[in-house]
């Protein structure tokens, strides 16, 4: 894409902030959606609760993207929270498909984050684009999230749903909190580590994303994870060697469930989900090896 106007809702995010630092430093103009004031001509307001938008700061602007939602892992899943993990996604992803819709001169991409929670459990078995959405929450959140998307194609825009595995990052997500832990000689498995982690590295997401704002011929679902999904128990193993810390303690599912609660099923579930869109469209991953991926971290 030619040098550009981009915006990104969820810019002070793990993936976001990553996103907009990639894109500033090869010269796009980023414009960031702020729930405040904005604080210069570099930000666009909006309230995705309210379901309103700046729409004149998103004119001119080549590409959407947006990655806003509260964080999945941060609370313990009341009902009260799933509200508002359900309402920050589906709302956000709602206002802005409209938005973008009403302008007289819409971007040419609408990319908008989703997850691999759209699958559910899947055990050992491999899944891709093709696979339909599992049962529970994170799946039925999914299909919501990825609906909301509606009015941004039924007016043609290319929009791709950005399905984002588990992000090898130490700043944040679940890899985050397993970092200290296997710093301070505390990691091990969780659960009996038998079940699928698809992980990405938080450099080939970035770079992921910025081939979907490039590659006109990419809509709709598509992956973002590594292409080898491995166990929970070969990736704290492989945390144990390039840490230089044994991965000698193990949380049992028992102590999982009292401390997560709901969100105990999810940490876990198995997942072994591959990106089949995104390879047959030519990406090459820089860390596709969990160690690598560590390392990169």
């Amino acid at each position: 894409m030619e040098r550009s106007r981009i915006a990104v809702a969820g810019a002070s995010g793990l993936i976001g902030g990553a996103l907009v630092r990639s894109l500033t430093a090869d010269g796009y103009e980023v414009a960031r959606l702020v729930r405040r004031a904005p604080a210069g001509p570099g930000e666009v307001r909006w309230d995705p609760e309210r379901r309103s938008v700046d729409a004149a700061g998103l004119a001119g602007c080549a590409a959407v993207v947006n990655l806003a939602g509260a964080g999945v892992g941060d609370h313990r899943w009341t009902d009260a929270y799933k509200r508002r993990i359900r309402d920050s996604r589906v709302l956000g992803t709602e206002t802005l498909a409209r938005a973008v819709a009403a302008l007289d001169e819409p971007p040419r991409v609408f990319v908008n984050g989703s997850a691999i929670g759209y699958y559910g459990t899947t055990g050992s078995r491999v899944v891709d684009e093709g696979a339909p959405p599992g049962d529970g929450f994170l799946p039925s959140l999914c299909v919501a999230w990825e609906a909301a998307t509606g009015p941004a194609q039924a007016a043609g825009i290319r929009t791709v749903l950005a399905r984002t595995g588990l992000v090898v990052s130490r700043r944040g997500g679940a890899f985050g909190r397993l970092f200290p832990l296997f710093r301070a000689g505390l990691g091990g498995r969780l659960g009996d580590g038998r079940q699928y982690w698809s992980f990405i590295a938080l450099h080939d997401t970035v770079a992921a994303l910025r081939h979907l704002i490039d590659t006109d011929e990419l809509s709709g679902p598509v992956n973002l994870t590594a292409p080898r999904p491995l166990t929970n128990r070969e990736i704290t193993a492989a945390m144990g060697r390039v840490l230089h810390r044994p991965a000698l303690f193990a949380v049992p599912a028992p102590v999982l469930r009292a401390v997560l609660g709901e969100l105990a099923g999810d940490v876990l579930g198995s997942q072994r989900v591959v990106p089949e869109r995104l390879l047959e469209s030519g990406f090459a991953f820089a860390f596709p090896g969990i160690e690598d991926a560590i390392r990169a971290a």
